[in-house]
């Protein structure tokens, strides 16, 4: 079986990048399976500078190829917050619950087409020796006024995508995939993924 090692402790991440690469025959290996005690600070001003300090950090350290993703919600009433800090919008505790309560917070009074946003994705594929490339994927959506849907993480339960007519949440890991902004950006790394392998 071939492995795939990306950079994150996030479960919810690790899924996604499992429903692309485990049917091409890959599993999945997060920094809990091999290094979880190695972590990168994320110092970067754009998602891409974020994916690349965690990818280059990574194979430098271990000496093998890693990818390593940044990725967030852009809200365009917000003037694109929470952006690159998504994950700890409402503090470093990294809180989904209180993350959504603060952005249906600070959307009070907005309604309709004004609540357009989307999820963007910034992939980092580090290889030792070799340059760093990026690869970036969006999905548009609005921010809907309550949560809805049992699946995936973060903002996916107050996240509506108009041309499937569901929440983020509502969708299964293989419908989100199709779709998604991970999906988009892994889709992109394909092409140059097949020919490292």
């Amino acid at each position: 079986m071939k492995e795939i090692l990306i950079a994150t402790k996030n479960k919810g991440k690790a899924k996604d990048f499992e429903s692309i690469f485990g049917p091409l025959g890959y599993t999945v290996k997060t920094l809990d399976d091999v290094a979880s005690h190695l972590d990168v600070e994320e110092t970067g001003s754009t998602f891409e500078e974020n994916a690349i300090l965690k990818a280059e950090a990574l194979a430098n350290e271990l000496n093998t190829i890693v990818i390593a993703d940044d990725s967030g919600l852009e809200v365009d009433a917000l003037n694109g917050e929470p952006g690159i800090y998504s994950a700890r919008y409402a503090g470093v505790a990294k809180s989904d619950e209180a993350n959504m309560d603060k952005l249906l917070e600070n959307l009070q009074g907005v309604e309709g087409a004004a609540r357009s946003a989307r999820f963007v994705c910034a992939i980092a594929l580090a290889t030792p020796g070799e340059a760093t490339k990026t690869y970036r994927g969006t999905c548009e959506g609005e921010i809907a006024t309550e949560r809805k849907g049992e699946f995936g993480f973060g903002y996916d339960p107050i996240f509506w995508v108009p041309n499937q007519q569901k929440m983020m949440a509502e969708l299964r890991p293989e419908e989100k995939a199709a779709i998604s902004h991970r999906g988009a950006a892994i889709k992109k790394l394909r092409a140059d993924w097949d020919g490292l392998n």
